[in-house]
């Protein structure tokens, strides 16, 4: 079931209209077109979206040769967001194995030094979010540095810990050595430190660079490292850089737009950037790519990944969903059901206060604008329409439509950041509530994961209600997307 339009989501496809070609659907998947390519080659893999890819003697190098290929037919190359930390902590080693194991040509990760100069991986500028420590990176030694545990996912003040220790960026250069590239974020001014490094691990074709910096700085520091690889971020704000670099490209550019009427996201200065390099954008939130989301994506990849491909020239995606994103390039589907699934998004609960539905609070605290006069805390989370402030006492309803008779178990789409999150039961055409079922902490109020609840109820073909709640004696912190009944097969 897909998401219908409703006002009050930012909409995209008015501004894609000159931009984007239809897709013709057969069978339900898109046929070859425009930015489209079904083949096979160097990788064995058929792809709908870009080519299968470069031939080398490991995928390092074949990710090197990828990345250096801007043709019509190039591969469309997979960037993990601080790894796959939908598995491991982020940017943990673990995390790096699991992207590289998902299908990811490249890990984006970011650099930070110690008081003693050592370069490792952590996002933020204090430990506080993803460790058990607090404090600045650069206020520490490499080795308190090393005493500190990683927390789960994204980390945060609920999230478990692990075992996982911070890294160093030597020991992710030499994991990656053969396995793929490393985008280097937030270390343009550790750049010194970060090429020894490379140097040291013979690692200097898997690190890309980036920054924003003035052309002539870049240049300069490109001219005294030989084979260094560079990629540099354009906006509004630096446009002209393109011009600046003449003939002497970057291997990509990260193109950052929170709207597709802005200068950098116009057709004619793409396709000026994919003459001569690859043209990346970020996907993990609405305001890198004017809310064509993984979020969108997973509901209509039409309103996402593929708009970019078609409208806005993309080849190189950064995305949190790494395995959806490496699905969709096969089969063109986002989000595809289990084989003779149902589906229910949270927002189409049935109306009617306390007939349909209860909400403790008084109107909707998520503010988007849809089932106006209803009570229930409905938002958009880039991209991502949800039921969202769930509280104790609360209860939705829905219809669903079973296809064939048999045993279904239900799933949940779920976030918080919080340990607990919360607890539900669910209840079938009027019948007794489940056991419950606990909300498990997926460390981020936005990055939804498919949580099973253990719940098996046997269904007739037809239309059926199902109700969950939410006890009022438990903890409740938590965001519903959708609910699912996948067949159980014996």
């Amino acid at each position: 079931m897909k998401r219908s339009t409703v006002s009050g989501i930012p909409a995209i496809a008015a501004s894609l209209t000159l931009a984007v070609t239809a897709v013709t659907v057969t069978d339900g998947r898109p046929s070859a077109g425009m930015g489209l390519a079904v083949e096979s080659g160097g990788s064995g893999a058929s792809y709908i979206f870009g080519g299968s890819g470069r031939s080398g003697s490991t995928t390092a190098v074949r990710a090197y040769r990828d990345l250096l290929d801007h043709g019509p037919d190039a591969k469309l190359l997979t960037v993990a967001h601080r790894g796959q930390w939908r598995d491991a902590p982020e940017n943990s080693l673990a995390s790096f194995r699991a992207a590289f194991d998902d299908g990811a040509e490249i890990i984006e990760t970011d650099i930070q030094l110690t008081e003693d100069g050592v370069p490792v991986l952590m996002h933020d500028t204090t430990v506080d979010r993803t460790t058990n420590g607090t404090g600045a990176v650069s206020g520490m030694t490499f080795a308190q540095i090393r005493q500190l545990r990683l927390r789960e996912g994204l980390g945060g003040g609920q999230a478990a810990l692990t075992d996982a220790q911070v890294p160093t960026l030597d020991e992710a250069m030499r994991l990656a050595k053969n396995r793929g590239l490393v985008n280097l974020d937030k270390g343009w001014q550790f750049r010194e430190e970060i090429w020894q490094v490379l140097v040291r691990t013979g690692t200097v074709r898997n690190g890309i660079y980036k920054s924003d910096a003035p052309v002539p700085e870049v240049q300069a520091f490109r001219s005294d490292h030989d084979g260094a690889v560079y990629m540099h971020i354009v906006t509004d704000a630096n446009l002209t850089a393109a011009a600046e670099f003449g003939d002497d490209q970057p291997v990509a550019y990260e193109v950052n737009y929170d709207s597709v009427q802005d200068a950098v996201a116009r057709r004619p200065f793409l396709d000026s950037l994919a003459e001569h390099s690859r043209v990346w954008n970020n996907t993990m939130w609405n305001g890198l790519a004017d809310h064509m989301t993984d979020e969108a994506s997973l509901t209509d990849p039409s309103r996402g990944w593929e708009a970019l491909v078609r409208g806005f020239r993309t080849s190189v995606f950064q995305t949190d969903d790494v395995e959806k994103l490496e699905s969709w390039l096969r089969t063109g589907e986002g989000d595809p059901l289990p084989r003779g699934g149902v589906r229910v998004q949270a927002e189409d609960f049935l109306p009617g206060k306390d007939k349909g539905y209860h909400d403790e609070d008084a109107g909707n605290t998520g503010g988007l604008k849809m089932r106006p006069g209803e009570d229930v805390d409905i938002d958009d989370a880039d991209g991502n329409v949800r039921v969202g402030w769930m509280r104790g006492g609360e209860w939705l309803t829905y219809e669903v439509d079973i296809p064939r008779r048999g045993t279904y178990e239900l799933s949940a789409r779920v976030s918080s950041p919080y340990s607990p999150a919360g607890t539900y039961t669910v209840s079938f055409d009027g019948g007794s509530d489940s056991e419950r079922v606990d909300v498990h902490n997926t460390t981020s109020h936005n990055k939804e994961v498919l949580q099973p609840s253990g719940v098996r109820q046997s269904l007739t073909v037809g239309r059926h209600t199902l109700r969950i709640s939410l006890p009022r004696d438990a903890y409740q912190n938590w965001n519903l997307d959708y609910l699912q009944l996948a067949p159980v097969r014996d």
